[in-house]
């Protein structure tokens, strides 16, 4: 009956699952997805603590009840400004439950293979599942309990720099150490052979060393990816958790999770092979941390940034009849995403043509403006990609940056030895006359230096992103 149970409770989760992922894909869509996905993980936790195996009642639910608050707690604490971060955190718990799971599936390999007959019958749960493995089937386990550990570890490390990151925390510049790749490769190699000692003696040693080599190679791995390059970092991690917890499925026999960590997974290296594209990345180097760095010296940008105020920027776009406003992470973090849908609003109501434009790694996550927009309400069908809007720059009156850099960063077509050089922008600069709404003369996040601040129809407008749309709002007439 519980075997029955469990087995059904784990269809109709990974059909759910399975729905959220596809819901996710559309805006208006996504709320529904989002809730298949809670009832599919509210299904799933409760078909584990009620299936085969199951036990420790009283510590189960605590440890539910304890991160379920804390889950709350940080959802109603983290602004959306701080979301990547929070993704990234996410990702390193997952890769650190993945290496905790194999060393646990490893310390009951060792606890059985020391016990008699008589001891093995009286086993229960996932021990006695254990005890009933042939040779073969004990080797295939090792095998994946090695890959679960080496995958959460890198996976561990990584989410935890990536974090330190985004939040400010670790330099965002591309660093390595000397040696670069020769030290990554050289740690694969070793992990290579360590799975070989592992599978043929199990032993405890072999697995700590990798998993020390795994967590090096993780650390060296993002410190080695310049800022530029976090969206598609993101993604990737969480390709990376997606195949721990697949690996880790495997392990423990249980379905639901090799289904779940496939999906994740796929969906996360989908994601990036997207993202890589949108940046004129190579997808392998981007696994192996190879990018964000430059070839040579940047070209050498002269002139002056030339300073602009709210009136000024408010004759040009009652005047103006097309608009394109283009978001970026500046927008996120002056919260001005209701203003910047307030100032939408008015000048539609005037009967002026404003759409926004999207870059595919605009903000430090694959789809973060969006969210913002659309919890601002503005209107879906006026949120273009770069690719549907880029060739209407041109017949465009007036271009609005709000706080963006790489995205609309002529360096990446004009200059061969910029890091983004190559990386398909939104080219606002065709624009009859472009805004830059930014707090200052900086580089930004990424460190790039942008020639776009310096174009004779460029103008900078200064300030605190919602501040500066808020002073321009009882100006559009």
């Amino acid at each position: 009956m519980e075997y029955g149970f469990t087995t059904a409770a784990y269809v109709v989760a990974a059909v759910l699952f399975i729905q959220s992922l596809g819901g996710l894909s559309g805006q208006e869509s996504a709320k529904r997805a989002v809730w298949y996905g809670i009832v599919g993980m509210a299904l799933a936790v409760a078909a584990t603590l009620y299936g085969p195996g199951a036990g420790n009642w009283l510590i189960s639910l605590v440890m539910v009840a304890v991160g379920g608050a804390i889950g709350w707690v940080v959802a109603q604490r983290v602004q959306m400004t701080e979301m990547p971060q929070l993704v990234a955190a996410m990702h390193s718990l997952v890769g650190l439950a993945a290496v905790f799971i194999g060393f646990n599936t490893h310390i009951e390999l060792v606890r059985v293979a020391g016990m008699d007959e008589t001891a093995r019958a009286a086993l229960d749960g996932f021990a006695a599942v254990v005890a009933h493995k042939s040779g073969v089937e004990i080797a295939i386990l090792r095998v994946e309990t090695f890959l679960g550990v080496f995958i959460g570890a890198v996976t561990f490390t990584g989410s935890v720099i990536a974090f330190g990151k985004l939040a400010g925390k670790v330099d965002g510049k591309a660093k390595k150490l000397p040696g670069g790749h020769v030290l990554n490769a050289g740690a694969a190699l070793i992990s290579l052979a360590l799975l070989v000692v592992y599978l043929q003696s199990g032993s405890t040693l072999a697995l700590l060393v990798m998993t020390l080599a795994a967590l090096f190679i993780g650390y060296h791995l993002i410190m080695g990816i310049g800022g530029a390059d976090m969206p598609v970092v993101v993604s990737m991690l969480n390709s990376y958790s997606g195949w721990a917890a697949a690996a880790i499925g495997f392990s423990l026999s249980n379905d639901l999770l090799i289904v779940v960590g496939a999906l994740v997974g796929s969906s996360g290296a989908i994601l990036s092979y997207i993202m890589c594209k949108a940046m004129n990345r190579s997808f392998v180097s981007v696994i192996l941390g190879g990018f964000g760095g430059t070839t040579g010296p940047a070209m050498e940008v002269t002139g002056e940034q030339i300073a602009i105020d709210a009136d000024g920027v408010a004759a040009a776009l009652n005047d103006a009849d097309s608009i394109i406003i283009i978001p970026g992470y500046g927008m996120a973090v002056a919260q001005a995403q209701q203003s910047v849908s307030e100032l939408t609003r008015k000048l539609r109501a005037k009967g002026k043509n404003v759409r926004f434009a999207i870059h595919p790694v605009a903000g430090r996550l694959p789809g973060h403006m969006n969210v913002l927009l659309a919890e601002a309400k503005v209107p879906y069908d006026i949120v273009l990609e770069m690719d549907e809007i880029n060739e209407d720059f041109p017949e465009t009156d007036v271009a609005i940056v709000i706080g963006s850099n790489d995205i609309v960063n002529p360096a990446a077509q004009e200059d061969p030895n910029s890091p983004i050089a190559g990386m398909p922008v939104l080219e606002c600069w065709k624009a009859k006359q472009v805004f830059v709404s930014k707090r200052g003369q900086g580089t930004g996040y990424s460190g790039i230096e942008n020639p776009l601040f310096y174009k004779e129809n460029t103008r900078m407008f200064y300030g605190d992103a919602k501040k500066s749309i808020d002073q321009l709002l009882p100006m559009i007439e």
